[in-house]
């Protein structure tokens, strides 16, 4: 019984490698692909900080500067679904002692109170109006610009496929270089990785009214790897 287990697992042995031989050669790459466009909407998030002596006149205050906001907003032709509300905060103001009274040690002197709103403007034309217009309603809070395409599918796809022609490019110049003819496709993995969109050359470009803008460009990325098999 013990002799013909081992027979089994000496054929076994024997086999494994005879399999292997048999398993075409494989030519790995990868493959990126990047299509620029100009954007066509800007995402905005500003809002409001007010101080004040007690937390709750803070409050009052910031409320009453971002119902201005939001009127001004509407004014200027964005939509409510456009807007929406990413941060409220309410912190104590600390003061540090008077000089010569350091055993004092640190106070409140008062209440910070923020309201955040990040704001979809779909008509870049008028982002310089908007821009503007929040300064005069009371914002003293911009924490940033970003600008995107509102429907990037058919840049995703134009970058796909140039990922593809990309990578096939690749494998073609390594079959060639190693005197192999290259075979059909294997495998074909996606790693699209466009979103968010990057910004790219930020060119000056002031609007016809309010605070001049730079919309730039942005660039939509995709990766593939792909295997093929060597021909025989």
């Amino acid at each position: 019984m013990l002799r013909s287990i081992g027979i089994l697992v000496v054929c076994a042995a024997l086999a494994a490698p005879a399999w292997a031989d048999d398993e075409p050669g494989r030519i790995a790459v990868s493959g990126e692909g990047r299509v620029e466009s100009a954007p066509d909407m800007a995402v905005v998030t500003a809002g409001v900080e007010t101080t004040a002596a007690s937390a709750g006149e803070a409050l009052a205050a910031n409320s009453a500067a971002m119902t201005a906001v939001m009127e001004v907003l509407t004014a200027a032709g964005v939509e409510s679904r456009d807007v929406q509300t990413t941060e409220i905060g309410l912190n104590p103001v600390w003061t540090g002692p008077q000089p010569g009274r350091e055993e004092e040690g640190m106070r409140i002197s008062g209440y910070s109170a923020t309201n955040l709103v990040t704001i979809n403007v779909r008509a870049l034309d008028g982002l310089g109006g908007v821009l503007d217009a929040l300064g005069q309603a009371g914002v003293n809070r911009i924490q940033g610009i970003a600008f995107s395409v509102a429907e990037p599918r058919a840049l995703e796809d134009e970058a796909r496929r140039a990922a593809v022609a990309d990578a096939r490019a690749r494998a073609e110049l390594y079959a060639q270089a190693a005197g192999v003819e290259l075979g059909p496709l294997m495998e074909l993995r996606d790693s699209f990785a466009a979103r968010p969109p990057m910004m790219l050359r930020a060119e000056v470009a002031s609007m016809d009214a309010g605070v001049p803008v730079s919309g730039g460009s942005v660039a939509l990325t995709a990766q593939v790897e792909m295997v093929f098999a060597i021909a025989d």
